[in-house]
């Protein structure tokens, strides 16, 4: 949450200040230097957070500030502080993840958890309300200084999560972040089991991407897999996540907290991975996984697919990815479950629904499920959508184990793999996860977010309306969110044009992605191609213009997260259509120019950000990415004539939503799904139109969706 004027939608309602005037129902109280007060047998992951904040009051203040911080099972200041009604002990007691920050008629901050991880929220929220973004290492944004900071008494909180489990999964980590983390991270002083085997994804890696978690309010997270083993390749990995407060998870193919390089690299003497043909060395596999992991919260995955992410079988049969014979697979799973839940009892020496467990529905997988296919009632259900930002299915009846969802803003695979740019609408990204709300399921929400950057976007978007969905009821919250995150990055006066440039953006990447973009995807003579060159041209005017008007301390974050994207798409977009021209010439201009920007993205903040923008996204033939990007050729074929037919065109000059009159042009009539003349709604649904949701200008929809529609 910035400090900025957007109140509506904060976390916590505003208490920090910059003058006193700020805020005119009360006089502000100035926040003394001081010390931070705890506990010495707080929770070690509490403590980290302290130092922190300690950190971050030296960045904002220069000074350490005057705050008192405790969770109420570890602090006796706390329960003291409860026991003389200084703060509301009955507001926590048996809460889950919540804080209650009192602001002290004198002006000392008390910060007072539920728990662990309530009492780090609670650390973090002072953090952002200073001024402190949860993006201010893995995205530069600046943290300005202060010469004073004034408190408003009182209480605060933001209550508890509305999703229980809330994620990221780091995966296809390979070239970009595998090759960064290689380079800024390096294994000499991290434990591993395997020494010879140890990668950069160690813990000082993962204690950045926990601490960026933990400020975003998600707890839990799916590890780098690719060529990457969690628990083996640095033993403090583990132990790390469980200290600072980080739910492990494993993905869809990973079951019994294993990993999968873990098997891989021991196949030859591991044999199949084929349960019906290998289960005693695979039984011990699993066994391994879970008596490693009793003693922390890791959340274990249950099932099986085939190895490396293939479908159960060795292959992807059809289209949805099932392979034949049914029954045959239906009755091994079955005993897949029985035998894993026996060695989760076993290891740990408790029932196994006492211990968390999921099992995702990935591809096959809920094929089998929809022919009857049932886990024990304990057991959280994982919907996935269907690796393009589309929600597969939703529950047809009550599971008392809770339903999640696994959703892609990366993905790896058929028809083409989309790695290299955020291509991510918010409004569509909004429209799905509502579609979860209304629906239910809210156990667990995990996103595949690929190298991490340049998804920081949509995984602010996505943790947020997990902690509380309820403030995202309305597409208004869209818009909302966008420009709170924009006023992180740039001075105020400046975020309005921040946020319109980064809805137009994310819009316009979410017509086709660049890995399937190419001379024919849209119409030359009709004019659509110059149409759309266009808008991207003017857009990337835009952010130049505002780029170069910006104070030097916003200049990384900017260039990051808005100028390159903008750039690099609008030059790709430049370059197929100079091939749809049958201009080499300029394809040449622009496959360069896609380098050199490539090249400035390297270079920001003194090359902290090398490597990750090395994604292949030009040439692509198949699914899969070719070696290199490649050149596109002019062929003496493509110098044909321009594609028949022409736009339809339209006339529409209303004032508002509603009361379109439209005209045929050639029988046709072409209009945005707002410009509607009138509509009627259903008995419990309202038509909403949500902006910034399609090709051009909004979407309209009937909500909430599980609404009678009669």
């Amino acid at each position: 949450m910035a400090l900025c004027s957007v109140p509506s939608l904060q976390a916590a309602d505003t208490f920090v200040n910059f003058s006193q005037s700020t805020n005119p129902t009360s006089q502000g109280i100035k926040l003394q230097a001081g010390k931070i007060v705890f506990d010495d047998n707080e929770y070690p992951g509490v403590i980290r957070a302290i130092n922190n904040l300690r950190t971050d009051m030296k960045a904002v203040c220069g000074e350490e500030l005057r705050v008192t911080v405790g969770s109420i099972d570890k602090s006796k200041t706390i329960q003291q502080l409860i026991k003389s009604k200084k703060i509301d002990g009955k507001a926590l007691k048996g809460k889950t993840e919540k804080f209650i920050i009192t602001i002290m008629n004198d002006g000392e901050v008390v910060i007072a958890g539920s728990d662990k991880r309530g009492t780090i929220y609670g650390i973090y929220e002072l953090s952002r309300q200073l001024g402190v973004s949860p993006w201010y290492w893995w995205a530069d944004m600046p943290v300005a200084r202060h010469n004073e900071i004034f408190v408003t008494p009182g209480s605060y909180t933001d209550g508890e999560p509305g999703v229980r489990y809330r994620g990221i999964f780091l995966n296809d980590e390979a070239p970009c972040l595998s090759n960064w983390v290689k380079e800024k991270f390096p294994d000499a002083d991290c434990p591993s089991a395997n020494p010879e085997l140890a990668r950069g994804f160690n813990h000082h890696f993962y204690e950045k991407v926990f601490e960026l978690l933990l400020r975003l309010k998600a707890n839990y997270m799916w590890p780098a897999m690719w060529g990457n083993a969690f628990y083996a390749d640095d033993t403090e990995n583990s132990a790390l996540a469980n200290e600072m407060g980080i739910i492990m998870g494993t993905s869809h193919h990973e079951p019994m907290a294993r990993n999968h390089q873990e098997w891989a690299r021991h196949r030859n003497e591991n044999g199949p991975w084929d349960y019906a043909k290998n289960q005693k060395v695979i039984d011990d596999f699993f066994r391994e996984g879970i008596r490693r992991s009793k003693d922390n919260e890791d959340i274990i995955t249950i099932g099986m697919r085939g190895d490396g992410d293939a479908a159960m079988g060795g292959e992807e049969g059809n289209d949805e990815g099932f392979v034949p014979n049914d029954a045959y697979y239906i009755s091994l799973y079955e005993k897949i479950f029985k035998n894993q839940r026996q060695i989760i009892k076993e290891e740990t020496g408790k029932p196994a629904e006492k211990r968390t467990q999921l099992w995702a529905l990935y591809k096959e997988v809920q094929h089998y499920y929809d022919l009857g296919l049932t886990v024990p009632d304990d057991v959280i259900i994982l919907l996935c959508d269907d690796n393009w930002g589309n929600i597969r299915r939703v529950p047809a009846k009550p599971h008392k184990g809770g339903f999640g969802m696994y959703y892609h803003v990366d993905y790896v695979g058929a028809p083409r793999s989309s790695k290299w740019a955020n291509i991510t609408p918010i409004a569509h990204l909004w429209e799905q996860m509502s579609l979860c709300v209304n629906y239910g399921i809210d156990k667990l929400w995990i996103l595949n977010v690929g190298d991490l950057k340049p998804m920081e976007y949509p995984i602010d978007f996505f943790l947020e309306m997990a902690w509380d969905p309820k403030k995202f009821e309305q597409p208004s919250a869209i818009r909302q969110h966008t420009l709170r995150f924009t006023e992180q990055m740039v001075p105020e006066n400046e975020a309005a044009e921040a946020a319109r440039i980064l809805e137009k953006y994310t819009m316009f990447n979410g017509r086709v992605t660049p890995e399937m973009l190419n001379a024919y995807t849209y119409n030359l003579q009709s004019g659509e191609w110059a149409k759309v060159v266009g808008e991207y041209k003017q857009l990337e005017l835009d952010a130049v213009y505002q780029y170069n008007r910006l104070p030097q301390s916003s200049r990384d974050t900017y260039h990051q997260l808005l100028l390159y994207p903008v750039q690099s798409m609008a030059n790709l977009y430049e370059m197929y259509y100079e091939l749809a021209k049958g201009n080499q010439e300029g394809v040449d201009r622009c496959f360069e120019r896609d380098s050199l920007l490539t090249i400035e993205y390297h270079n920001i903040n003194g090359g902290k950000w090398n490597h990750l923008m090395r994604e292949i996204h030009i040439g692509y033939r198949a699914w899969n990415t070719p070696p290199r990007n490649i050149k596109p050729i002019v062929a003496e074929d493509r110098r044909r004539k321009a594609q028949a037919g022409q736009a339809a065109k339209f006339v529409a000059q209303p004032e508002e939503h509603g009361g379109y009159i439209f005209k045929l042009d050639n029988n046709q009539i072409v209009m945005e799904a707002e410009h509607y003349y009138t509509f009627e709604n259903s008995k419990n649904g309202q038509w909403t139109v949500i902006p910034a949701m399609g090709r051009t200008l909004s979407a309209i929809e009937l909500l909430p969706h599980n609404a009678d529609q009669t």
